[in-house]
């Protein structure tokens, strides 16, 4: 399929569902590419190395930090410039409804954040869903229409009950991404550490694993500790380097050298 835009985004509302990954690597940007994901979030550094594109020239891509990690309007828009030059689709925006307005009227696509929103979960009580009660479902809401009013073209939302979702999609027209927020998102959004089962911490409730990428990894790191004890006991008792690996000289180069070194050492 051809790199979607903004425009097929908002068209195919509710007639595609869309898989987006958060990718850290360039090794994982070409498997999630390889594997159909349409959409990914991805460290801003990643943007500006052209292998990206290589590896993933049809991904949508929102590069993203937290907007602590940036800073206030100004340096967002010093921040996204350059991303946009170097082939981002979007940016994601955590930051003040002022931000978000100042990159759309510079028309930059911004992506901002409902629901759970972990830098500003102090506000809403905590690590846990947003929604669940009148007021809290009102909140969302008076969050996207404002997002929404602000020139946003999309929100990630996060830990939302999944019938608030629904009731939200259908009165709004911003491009939904779902993060723990049910099937009424129209892309469905997930961090690659626990789809591949890498993540050692506490897996959220919304995702799904379907690797055992730590396992493995414990199996690697085992052949690795092996590997290297059984260098080191070569080394401590001198069966390493042997012969074969070992560059020779010529004897009459080697004399010469010795007796040259004898001379002006």
């Amino acid at each position: 399929m051809p790199r979607p835009t903004v425009h097929d985004l908002r068209a195919n509302r509710g007639k595609h569902q869309y898989a987006m990954l958060r990718v850290e690597t360039l090794v994982e940007a070409e498997a999630a590419a390889k594997a159909g994901v349409e959409m990914f979030s991805v460290p801003p550094a990643m943007v500006f190395d052209r292998r990206f594109r290589e590896v993933a020239p049809d991904a949508f891509i929102f590069p993203g930090e937290n907007y602590f990690e940036i800073g206030g309007t100004e340096d967002f828009l010093r921040w996204a410039m350059p991303l946009m030059k170097h082939g981002a689709d979007a940016v994601y925006c955590s930051g003040s409804l002022r931000t978000v307005r100042e990159l759309a009227d510079h028309g930059i696509p911004v992506c901002g954040h409902v629901g759970l929103i972990p830098s500003k979960a102090t506000w809403t009580g905590g690590f846990k869903a947003v929604g669940k009660t009148l007021g809290l479902a009102q909140h969302v809401w008076t969050q996207c229409k404002a997002l929404e009013d602000a020139g946003a073209f999309a929100v990630e939302i996060e830990v939302v009950p999944h019938a608030i979702t629904q009731a939200i999609a259908e009165k709004t027209d911003l491009f939904l991404i779902s993060m723990g927020a049910g099937p009424a998102g129209h892309a469905q959004y997930l961090f690659t550490d626990d789809v591949l089962g890498q993540n050692r911490g506490r897996v959220p409730r919304h995702a799904k694993v379907y690797a055992d990428f730590a396992a493995e990894e414990d199996r690697l790191q085992a052949l690795r500790i092996e590997a290297m004890g059984r260098f080191a006991i070569e080394v401590h008792e001198g069966l390493y380097p042997a012969p074969q690996h070992l560059v020779d000289s010529q004897t009459e180069v080697v004399e010469a050298f010795r007796d040259w070194l004898d001379q002006n050492a």
